[in-house]
């Protein structure tokens, strides 16, 4: 590839980091290795929660990966929660939240590819109108485990996939194992979006455009799980990558 795509990849914060213990950007390069992999260049934003910062780096970008992290704020998914669900939400970062909906907004509005992983799954449904469960443990308790962050490399259940959905094609299987890593899940689906995976015990593991939407944007696809950590151990998963990044190259 001799012009390789540029990657625009959300980032966390880390609040005392190496230089100064100042805040400072934080995530995983299991990203970036991802895309180098596939053939992209990435990019890897700070989370500063200024419209005209994040409008340009979408524009300057070939296509936009949002990553997993912590939490998203309740106040905009379950305003009303009950106390008992607030107190399970972990750290929160607003600034991020701004940040990645404001890259959104732009992702859609200049047509760019657009990769969603974990919590940016999750961010993605609530920015069009989905909510999400709270915590799966309260709210589902007879449900799998999710957060499994002692096998965060490894298979620990089975999804099953939608046929015809592009995640079924990628895979090229009706039902793989992937990794867990979380407590939350996406609720009710927004509007824009169809399920192309879930678990055995219902949780939403994909998403992707709805039949009726599918010009909205040229490539999406939104999973639940870490394929990023799965792709070094686990071939079939680089296909995700290869894909998006050859639909950013376009």
């Amino acid at each position: 590839m001799n012009n390789r795509p540029l990657i625009l990849i959300t980032s966390g914060a880390q609040v005392s980091g190496a230089e100064f213990a100042d805040v400072s950007i934080s995530l995983s390069n299991a990203y970036p290795r991802a895309v180098v992999a596939a053939g992209g260049v990435p990019v890897v934003a700070a989370c500063l929660p200024e419209a005209r910062y994040a409008a340009e780096a979408v524009v300057r970008c070939d296509g936009v990966l949002l990553t997993g992290g912590e939490d998203i704020q309740p106040e905009l998914h379950s305003p009303d929660a009950p106390e008992k669900l607030r107190a399970t939400v972990r750290v929160v970062e607003p600034e991020r939240d701004v940040f990645e909906l404001q890259c959104l907004r732009e992702v859609f509005r200049h047509r760019k590819p657009l990769f969603a992983i974990c919590r940016g799954h999750q961010l993605l449904n609530v920015a069009f109108g989905g909510t999400l469960i709270v915590d799966l443990p309260t709210q589902r308790p007879d449900g799998l485990q999710h957060r499994r962050m002692d096998r965060k490399d490894e298979p620990v259940h089975d999804i099953a996939l939608v046929r015809g959905s592009r995640l079924a094609r990628l895979l090229r299987a009706a039902r793989v194992g992937v990794n867990s890593t979380h407590h939350q899940a996406v609720d009710r689906v927004a509007g824009l979006f169809a399920v192309a995976a879930r678990s055995a015990d219902g949780v939403v593991e994909a998403l992707e455009l709805a039949p009726e939407h599918a010009g909205a944007l040229p490539w999406l696809l939104s999973v639940q799980f870490h394929p990023e950590r799965l792709a070094p151990r686990h071939p079939r998963f680089r296909a995700l990558f290869r894909d998006f990044v050859r639909a950013c190259a376009k």
